[in-house]
């Protein structure tokens, strides 16, 4: 629904919450996800909003919610109750109006020091408490104080309730980097973005204890859904772009390179400047651009020649720039990088070729940006597409492996068959048990490999460490590696040991190397190793979603037997000492 983007419209969303939801339980195809709120304040409204931002997303969530002020005695203590509910996500509502107190005027630095250290301790307290649930925690920093007694001495005076909450924030990002599985909701941020006089109502505060403004609130679960988005893998993962008046100003075709708009010489041209530097700090972490113009090809590209150009054409991972209509570009370059058109983003100035696109792939998300490249970096940025809970190497090399992937497939032609292709990669893989320097890489593609995904299974960075630990998994990781580059690590299976036989839990891989073999040489090692573990028999499961229906016969390929069918859910069984080795193209380097 159009509602539940940038900009938001608050007051529909608060008055026709019921009837939304209505509408949205429609959905047949929705995910069971389990949220506990623990609230340092009335967090009912904020619980009633959430739902519907995530039916919207396809997730069906039931709720925990802690008594009001109880998120502390919740996390520490026993509960039972919270034991039982088996969270997937926690979310800790907390606010400047949660802290214990603040420096008073009479205080030496130490004092103010020993204050800061007992905040602190009191929230690791709880992390560490939740540790026990292997989920996510999503934790807010802390919004600033509407009233500042000591003025603008307020941020820089150790006294100053701002410079309190800004120590106290500085701790929270560096504890989110050592913590596994602990996400800071910036609410510092949002609460800016909105301004404080619109964020927190004194009256609402007094009269119901909520510790932000009533309109506010969308915004908030707005912030929090992106967060949660990139928890359960479905962020987006390619950007396409259209070029005249959206890259530049001007049409190359017409204006010839020297006289679109681009650079700092004029107003305008610093806009269109602007957007791309945006949309490089993009690629750079990891977001995958495409190029969709009605265009001749060659002026297409002359316009990134431009001296000026923040991007050029080694920034693109495919680049369709001709007169077809533009849905079906897209649909070719969803082919071409292997990724589904529910993975992209289109941005263009033309409102027709928006409404055209979303008529026929009405899964692609099309912000609104008007017509104007000032507001094309506003829609992207607030709809938050392309949130991410990580950083990995290989998401900042992911421009690079697509660019490698072209290089092969234009390679592909030149054979006979494929199977010569195959041959002619020279490809090289390392398969090993799970490592510690990768166990974040592999949680991150848990989370976010949809296609190749047997199971679906999404796992949090504890769970995978705690799999790594104990000797009832069989767990591989695996790397590819060709004549063109390094893929990286793009493969995991988990299979967990009962008696003689293993059950597959998890078996994934990433778009980016399909059809080379690798699911071949990553299986035809886990039954090496179960040969070598007296494992006699292997239950493999495959659980129907919405974007994996290509590995639906991996069972039967592999030599598996279907021993049951559930609807379109199904449970296979190999019998270890009749398997046949599989891959027939890539080499295995495991020292």
């Amino acid at each position: 629904m159009k509602i539940f983007s940038h900009p938001l419209d608050v007051n529909l969303i608060l008055r026709k919450k019921k009837s939304i939801k209505k509408e949205l339980l429609k959905n047949s195809n929705l995910i069971n996800k389990n949220i506990a709120i623990l609230g340092g304040s009335t967090t009912s409204e904020i619980k009633n909003i959430l739902e519907i931002f995530l039916l919207n997303r396809g997730i069906k969530p039931s709720f925990y919610e802690s008594g009001y002020g109880r998120y502390y005695e919740d996390s520490v203590f026993q509960n039972n109750e919270l034991d039982e509910f088996k969270p997937d996500v926690i979310y800790i509502h907390t606010t400047s109006m949660n802290i214990l107190s603040f420096p008073e005027m009479n205080y030496c630095e130490s004092q103010v020091n020993d204050l800061f250290s007992a905040e602190m301790e009191k929230y690791k307290h709880i992390w560490n408490s939740l540790r026990r649930y292997d989920c996510a925690i999503i934790q807010n920093n802390f919004d600033l104080p509407l009233d500042r007694a000591l003025g603008n001495l307020d941020c820089s005076d150790i006294h100053g309730k701002t410079y309190f909450i800004n120590m106290i924030n500085m701790e929270f990002s560096k504890y989110s980097r050592e913590i596994d599985n602990l996400y800071i909701n910036d609410i510092n941020y949002l609460s800016s973005y909105l301004g404080l006089r619109v964020w927190f109502d004194k009256s609402l505060w007094y009269q119901a204890k909520y510790a932000l403004s009533m309109e506010s609130i969308p915004e908030l679960v707005f912030n929090l859904e992106k967060i949660l988005n990139a928890i359960f893998g479905q962020s987006k993962k390619c950007l396409v772009l259209d070029l005249d008046n959206t890259c530049w100003g001007g049409v190359i075709g017409d204006d010839g390179l020297n006289n679109i708009c681009i650079g700092t010489e004029t107003a305008v041209s610093e806009s269109f400047t602007a957007f791309q530097k945006y949309v490089k700090e993009l690629k750079q972490r990891g977001v995958t651009l495409s190029v969709n113009s009605k265009n001749d090809l060659h002026n297409a590209q002359e316009g990134f020649k431009h001296p000026d150009s923040v991007l050029n054409l080694d920034d693109f991972s495919s680049f369709r720039a001709n007169w077809n209509p533009k849905f079906q570009n897209i649909l070719d370059i969803a082919k071409e990088l292997n990724i589904g058109t529910d993975s992209m983003v289109f941005i263009d100035d033309n409102p027709a070729e928006r409404d055209l696109v979303s008529s026929q792939i009405p899964d692609v998300s099309i912000p609104n940006v008007g017509d104007d490249v000032i507001h094309f970096v506003e829609h992207l940025d607030r709809n938050g597409y392309f949130e991410q809970v990580s950083l990995s190497q290989e998401d900042m090399n992911r421009t690079l492996y697509y660019r490698m992937n072209r290089k092969r497939s234009q390679e592909q032609s030149a054979f006979k068959s494929y199977d010569d292709f195959l041959e002619a990669l020279d490809m090289v893989a390392e398969i090993k048990p799970f490592s510690s320097i990768y166990l974040d890489r592999i949680t991150q593609l848990t989370n976010k490999t949809n296609q190749f995904n047997l199971t679906t299974k999404r796992y949090t960075v504890d769970e995978i460490k705690s799999i790594k630990e104990c000797n009832d998994y069989i767990k591989l990781y695996g790397r590819l590696s060709d004549k063109y580059g390094d893929n990286g690590l793009i493969s995991g299976i988990v299979g967990r040991l009962n008696g003689r036989t293993l059950h597959i839990d998890l078996f994934f891989m990433s778009c980016r190397v399909l059809k080379r073999q690798m699911e071949f040489a990553i299986f035809d090692e886990l039954v090496d190793i179960c040969k070598k573990r007296n494992v006699v028999e292997i239950i493999g499961y495959y659980f129907k979603s919405r974007k994996n229906n290509i590995v639906s016969d991996l069972y039967k390929e592999l030599g598996f037997s279907l021993i049951e069918k559930n609807g379109e859910n199904s449970t296979w069984l190999l019998n270890v000492n009749q398997y046949k080795v599989k891959n027939k193209f890539i080499s295995i380097n495991n020292d």
